[in-house]
């Protein structure tokens, strides 16, 4: 109910003037939107946090600095510097506090959790789609967790997911307000730090929280895969995300958010019915995912190639 409250005070006449996304070619979007929902979200989780005195402070503290910091470059605009300062500065805080984790493995947990926070903003170009997917994988961590007898995580993951759903009301198509950096950046910091935290605490498998946000993951790897072989600039803001082409060939926000939420609503109930199955179990069901979305992704590949609007 507070995010619900705060997202809908940010995008009322007095206020939704703050900070506003403007459409240009790269965009999806063909009005000024305002982009602090994710203000509103964000402090919801925090004083939600606070009244409740609950939630690892190797999680909360680093992930509402980076909405502070993220704040500051949706309204004045920051060079990737101080961006990437804060992000692995980030993910050094949650690890040292919760390691040790070994020489080879804290660089790689270090660059997956800024990978995380960056994946996020970039899967946030669609109406509903990053707010929906919250919901739906912090939920599905709320529901490990709580199996499992950790009622720290599972209650701090769903106080996210509640308060992404509050913003959900705001954004779903036709989308009234955006998350903006404050918001997606320390929500990809959550889905990275609460999943390795969760792994480290035995609650579940390694690949839990990829399975379970795999959709993003995906798209967004791929994606940047691509753009790396064809020697693009990966800060270039770009129109070439899955989800982004859908659009482009038709989609609307609605039936892409749908689409995107059933999938990954399969593939959480997938994550988390596996988590406690045998292992030939476990390999046969995240080969099968692995199948699955390399499809969808060639589909999209082979019906782009045809598009009219590739060339746009």
């Amino acid at each position: 109910m507070l995010a619900l409250a705060f997202v809908r005070a940010l995008w009322s006449d007095s206020l939704a003037g703050l900070v506003l996304d403007m459409p240009n070619d790269r965009s999806l979007h063909d009005r000024p939107t305002p982009r602090t929902g994710g203000i509103g979200l964000m402090l919801a989780v925090a004083l939600t946090l606070l009244a409740c005195a609950c939630g690892p402070r190797s999680i909360v503290i680093p992930a509402v600095l980076l909405a502070a910091v993220f704040l500051i470059d949706d309204v004045r605009g920051l060079s990737v510097l101080p961006r990437f300062l804060a992000q692995f500065g980030g993910a050094i805080w949650f690890l040292a506090a919760t390691g040790p984790y070994g020489l080879l493995l804290f660089p790689l947990l270090v660059l997956g959790i800024v990978w995380s926070a960056n994946l996020y903003n970039f899967m946030d170009g669609s109406n509903g789609l990053a707010g929906g997917m919250a919901v739906i994988g912090f939920a599905s961590y709320a529901i490990a967790a709580a199996w499992a007898d950790d009622t720290e995580l599972a209650l701090l993951s769903i106080i996210v997911a509640g308060a992404a759903a509050g913003f959900l009301v705001w954004n779903f198509d036709p989308a009234r307000i955006f998350l903006g950096d404050a918001g997606s950046i320390p929500l990809g910091f959550l889905a990275a730090t609460i999943g390795v935290l969760g792994w480290e605490r035995g609650l579940w498998p390694f690949w839990f929280p990829g399975l379970v946000f795999a959709t993003f993951i995906v798209d967004s790897g791929l994606t940047l895969a691509k753009r790396l072989v064809h020697r693009e600039n990966p800060f270039q803001a770009h129109r070439s995300h899955y989800y982004q082409r859908l659009i482009r060939m038709g989609w609307s926000h609605r039936r892409l958010a749908l689409a995107a939420y059933a999938l990954m609503l399969a593939t959480s109930l997938s994550a988390v019915a596996l988590r406690n199955m045998t292992l030939p179990t476990r390999l046969l069901g995240l080969a099968l995912w692995l199948a699955i979305l390399a499809t969808l992704a060639l589909s999209i590949d082979r019906r782009w190639r045809k598009s009219p609007m590739r060339g746009t």
